[in-house]
């Protein structure tokens, strides 16, 4: 609320009051609590672009800032990780792997489970870790779960050239899918920001949120069709795997640039309409627990 030549002038968060350009007026910019369900207000994500940028910037740097293999991470822990499956699953298991060998069967699955899992672990933390950024500037507080979401997107393209080059090592040549797979990367991000949003809401109220997403991660590692196939879900059922939106995701990347006999089909569906549905209700709770933000936080 402010005093505006005698007149009292309340506005919602963010808005401007005009000023007189005759007489030498400046815009003023009030900030205020705002009450009930308020609008998104999507377009102030273009008008903090420059901002958005900085944060992603600055999440690409700090992640691997004085360390001895610095970038090299992004392709150790996915490599790694496959090779550990690949023996216990591959070799002692005897998991099927669609007639694919397995190891680029695990590693395929595993690049976008790696890019959902790390934007997912930072996007739940982001806003206490900003504490001081939020509590003294005003911005849309929906630039920081978002620029970490899509901080992770460096350590996925460092490590799909290990799966390019493991593509030509078994000579497997991608068909046309592969034209959908930036659709695949996109429900990924979307996945990782629906549920991010969420859970950085609850952490500022409820810190113990930080603790439950590490265990989140790994039980839903397991929920995911990463060391097996979909295949194995009997045909009337696999529908209801898309209840996981990650499910269809690694089937789409598996289809997509391997070329599974199996098609994502109804499944993905499914995990479409789970994303919608957990994005546009996170981002409307994210919005209207955003006021309490700074006082809490």
């Amino acid at each position: 609320m402010t005093a505006l030549r005698g007149k009292v002038v309340t506005r919602g968060v963010g808005t401007t009051v005009p000023a007189s350009a005759t007489q030498g007026e400046l815009p003023v910019t009030v900030i205020r609590p705002s009450k009930g369900w308020i609008p998104l207000r999507l377009r102030d994500l273009w008008e903090y672009r420059e901002l958005l940028y900085f944060l992603i910037w600055r999440d690409v740097k700090v992640r691997y800032k004085q360390t001895a293999l610095g970038a090299a991470w992004a392709i150790i822990q996915p490599f790694f990780t496959m090779v550990v499956f690949s023996v216990v699953f591959g070799r002692l298991a005897k998991i099927p792997s669609d007639g694919l060998p397995y190891p680029i069967f695990a590693y395929c699955a595993l690049l976008p489970w790696q890019l959902f899992s790390h934007a997912l672990t930072q996007s739940g933390n982001s806003l206490v870790a900003n504490e001081r950024l939020i509590t003294k500037v005003y911005f849309p507080r929906l630039v920081i779960p978002l620029s970490a979401v899509l901080a992770g997107l460096v350590d996925f393209g460092i490590a799909f050239v290990i799966l390019l080059g493991m593509m030509a090592y078994y000579g497997i040549s991608p068909t046309g899918a592969v034209l959908t797979l930036p659709f695949f990367l996109v429900l990924a991000l979307g996945t990782a920001l629906a549920v991010g949003l969420w859970l950085s809401a609850l952490n500022v109220q409820y810190r113990d949120v930080r603790y439950t997403i590490p265990f989140l991660t790994q039980f839903w590692l397991f929920a995911t069709p990463i060391a097996y196939p979909s295949s194995l879900v009997p045909e009337p059922w696999r529908s209801f795997l898309g209840l996981n939106p990650m499910a269809g995701v690694v089937e789409g990347f598996r289809w997509a640039l391997l070329g599974t006999a199996h098609a994502p089909g109804p499944m993905l569906v499914v995990s479409v309409a789970v994303v919608v549905a957990l994005l546009i209700g996170g981002l409307y709770y994210f919005r209207r627990m955003e006021r309490t933000f700074a006082d809490v936080v």
